[in-house]
């Protein structure tokens, strides 16, 4: 099938957003902040109360780990043969920079006592210690070894990799909101049938808690993909195909099968739109999970041979 991107190729920007619900009932737990707890504020001027529901950095990891499959350990079907580094110990399997928060700056992968591939990043990068870092270079290395740093971002905070200067910020980030909250107050009690009056400091006795979700007019994802810096990695058209058909693919998988966020924060997503390029039509889930070997295997000379790099970490059990 032709999946055709050329109506974005005079574009800065893909913006989408979707309409949530609470998949049952009204009310909905947002995430938390240590020391801040629930991110609510008021829209300037208006006496409209808001609630940060997720994160752009939740998102941004929620994202990842949709091209992941848990129950085979091993990249979703319609893209295998992408480029990702995968980390041994004693010959089993530690993790990976698809995994891994900060992907290829992932301690396993880069503090071993084996710089092996450390060097190897080095050598390809031509990591001068002072002077203009070339982006470019940087953009290719990524594609070799990690493709998906080129959608989520990388900050290679070593100094012997240009004195820790190279760093991409995110192409494809999202967030959701949910607007005109109301606080929904509720409560309960942990009890202790063995002995009520127990010692509550260590967990024993009947204990009384109280509890806060919220309840919105509505809530809203959004998603933003940066054309333009896809673009300024200068891959080439079928790279840059991909990493786009990745996003889509990604934003619809979030939205189709990753919405449970919280124990008490299961969502449905209502509708999809695209408010930007406008005329544009996002090709469906399936189209995408059609059509992703096809651009795999296209964009596939800019990938390691073998795609999957194997790094070996020895060190401390733990870092």
């Amino acid at each position: 099938m032709n999946m055709d991107f050329q109506p974005l190729k005079n574009s800065n920007r893909l913006l989408i957003e979707a309409d949530l619900v609470p998949l049952q009932g009204t009310r909905f737990q947002p995430t938390g902040f240590p020391d801040l707890g629930v991110a609510q504020y008021q829209l300037p001027g208006q006496k409209i109360s808001m609630v940060l529901l997720e994160s752009s950095q939740s998102v941004a990891n929620r994202l990842e780990s949709t091209i992941w499959d848990e129950t085979r350990q091993d990249v979703v079907q319609p893209l295998q043969g992408i480029s990702y580094v995968v980390v041994k110990r004693n010959n089993e399997v530690l993790t990976n920079s698809l995994l891994e928060a900060h992907r290829l700056n992932s301690f396993y992968i880069l503090e071993g006592e084996d710089k092996s591939f450390v060097n190897q990043l080095k050598g390809e990068l031509n990591a001068l210690g002072d002077g203009p870092v070339d982006f470019g270079k940087l953009a290719a290395v990524l594609a070799k070894y990690d493709i998906n740093s080129l959608l989520h971002g990388i900050f290679l905070a070593k100094k012997e990799l240009a004195g820790g200067r190279f760093k991409l910020a995110r192409a494809l980030s999202g967030f959701i909101e949910a607007y005109n909250v109301a606080v929904v107050r509720s409560g309960g009690v942990k009890n202790d049938r063995v002995d009520p009056s127990a010692d509550a400091k260590k967990g024993g006795g009947n204990i009384p808690y109280s509890r806060e979700e919220y309840a919105a007019q509505k809530i809203t994802a959004y998603f933003s993909l940066d054309l333009a810096q896809i673009r300024g990695y200068r891959l080439g058209e079928e790279v840059e195909d991909l990493l786009i058909a990745i996003a889509l693919w990604k934003i619809q998988a979030f939205l189709n099968q990753g919405l449970r966020l919280r124990t008490a924060c299961d969502l449905d997503c209502r509708e999809i739109r695209l408010e930007r390029p406008q005329g544009y039509v996002l090709p469906d889930f399936e189209e995408l999970t059609k059509a992703l070997p096809r651009l795999v295997k296209a964009a596939s000379g800019v990938f390691a041979d073998p795609p999957v790099t194997e790094v070996d970490y020895r060190g401390a059990s733990k870092p």
